[in-house]
């Protein structure tokens, strides 16, 4: 299993090379990706040599994170400002290939907390569309990573969610999260045991 890592790893610096995540994608196993995401994000990474950035029109990689606390028994997950929802952090890479780094850029922005660590290892992906709003519909491909909480986190929201909240896997259920949600939690609760007992 690979060793998480803090901000300021080597192995976090921002790349906006494409074949990072072209690379990142194949490196899973395919048996990793039991909802068959993966084959897609290649293609989609194929076909839109700028499919780092917003302004790429069809969809574009983002990258997530499902915090978790220090021994693992509840994840932070934030009611989305402007979908009205309860979500893990996440967002746009922003032209940053180096998908670990950005969900946990996304992390910290979003909960306040320092000293986080990120599974550099993709927990789960997920392709979902973005109605139409300000702008046209697109796709979002989320490549979702394990972020564990220091013991001392502090919580500090910002203006993307209207309140934050540690959860146990119990607690989801009255959530009313999508399939995609609970999918992650299982998979990212999972692996976080798995560091812990290391």
């Amino acid at each position: 299993m690979t060793p998480l890592l803090a901000a300021e790893a080597p192995q976090l610096v921002p790349s906006a090379d494409l074949g990072a995540v072209v690379a990142l994608l194949r490196a899973l196993a395919p048996d990793d990706d039991g909802v068959g995401y993966r084959e897609p994000m290649l293609a989609f990474a194929a076909a839109h040599e700028d499919a780092l950035v917003r302004s790429c029109r069809a969809g574009h990689f983002t990258g997530s994170a499902f915090v978790v606390d220090a021994t693992a028994e509840h994840a932070l997950l934030l009611f989305h400002t402007k979908l009205q929802r309860w979500l893990q952090p996440g967002g746009h890479a922003d032209g940053d290939a180096n998908l670990p780094a950005v969900a946990l850029r996304e992390a910290t922005e979003e909960t306040g907390i320092t000293g986080l660590l990120v599974d550099p290892d993709p927990v789960d992906l997920d392709i979902h569309e973005i109605p139409a709003g300000r702008d046209a519909a697109h796709l979002h491909l989320d490549v979702r990573f394990l972020v564990v909480a220091p013991h001392d986190a502090v919580v500090v929201g910002n203006h993307e969610s209207e309140g934050l909240r540690w959860v146990s896997p119990t607690d989801l259920v009255d959530l009313e999260l999508d399939a995609g949600l609970h999918r992650l939690a299982a998979e990212a609760f999972t692996r976080a045991r798995h560091h812990l007992d290391r």
